[in-house]
């Protein structure tokens, strides 16, 4: 009796392992779950267990406090805008060096010791993510990049050559200057460009929140109206909007989930309940 409950895990995953063989999902990768040992553990074992149930797994990561922890050691102040960092020539290099360097080796590392054959990159490698300057209403972010294109030939490549992609949110513009990119928005912009099925946000919230209560689904339309209301705030805008675009282009369904939970990502993904929000299409909102 006592293997009933782990019996009854396996048998309602199975469905879902099924359908999304051979799919395509972006996790966007931040918050606590970058920062505790054990989180860190239990998701490295998540994504190379869904790409050993045949899921195409595209990872891109943030490490805003690693950013912050550094700039603040080099005199540098950190400043928000509507959820973006104002990000200055110096506090690019440090968010390069950062990014790039010992936050993106070191998640590579800890899959591959589970055998997830992760390889780790950046948006400036084969121009994966170029990028034009963001500017919101008329507010200059600095370095900020916004993503016009994504070399997705490259990406399928490693993809089809079973490569798991672990992508740092650095990206180029035409000139090959490096710009920083919101890793929120950086994970939409590949979801979209890929079609992914899925999208899902990991970070330390429990998902879309209305007067202390989780919002378990929830209609993209609905979702911005919030934002114009002010409900939705900070760092969630980001999110919201970029993964409303995603879902315009053909992203199946969008997930926002708690990263302070072990294993949330199985959770949400093989579970009938699941644990966060799922954002959907509107109805009047069709994929070309």
């Amino acid at each position: 009796m006592t293997s009933l409950p782990k019996t009854e895990v396996l048998v309602e995953a199975l469905p879902y392992i099924s359908q999304f063989e051979g799919k395509t999902f972006v996790i966007k990768y931040g918050g606590a779950a970058m920062i505790d040992e054990e989180l860190k553990e239990t998701f490295a074992q998540d994504v190379t267990f869904l790409k050993k149930t045949g899921i195409k797994v595209v990872l891109v990561h943030g490490g805003g406090k690693e950013v912050t922890e550094l700039s603040e050691k080099l005199g540098l102040s950190t400043t928000f805008v509507r959820g973006y960092r104002y990000t200055d020539r110096e506090t690019m290099k440090v968010a390069q060096m950062v990014l790039t360097g010992k936050t993106n080796k070191n998640i590579v590392a800890r899959i591959n010791r589970h055998g997830g054959e992760a390889v780790g990159l950046s948006g400036i490698d084969a121009n994966l993510l170029r990028v034009t300057k963001y500017v919101e209403d008329g507010i200059d972010l600095g370095y900020v990049g916004e993503v016009v294109e994504v070399n997705t030939s490259f990406l399928d490549f490693l993809l089809n050559n079973n490569m798991l992609p672990v992508i740092a949110p650095i990206g180029v513009n035409e000139g090959c200057e490096a710009y920083n990119i919101n890793a929120d928005v950086a994970a939409a912009s590949i979801a979209a460009a890929l079609r992914a099925e899925k999208l899902v946000y990991l970070s330390d919230v429990a998902g879309l929140m209305l007067d202390g209560h989780l919002i378990h689904t929830i209609l993209q339309s609905e979702a911005d109206r919030f934002i114009d209301q002010g409900i939705i705030t900070n760092g969630m805008i980001p999110k919201i909007r970029s993964a409303s675009k995603a879902l315009d282009v053909g992203v199946a369904k969008v997930h926002l989930i708690d990263g302070r939970v072990k294993h949330a990502l199985l959770l949400e993904i093989f579970t009938n309940e699941g644990m966060g929000t799922e954002l959907i299409r509107s109805s009047h909102n069709t994929p070309p």
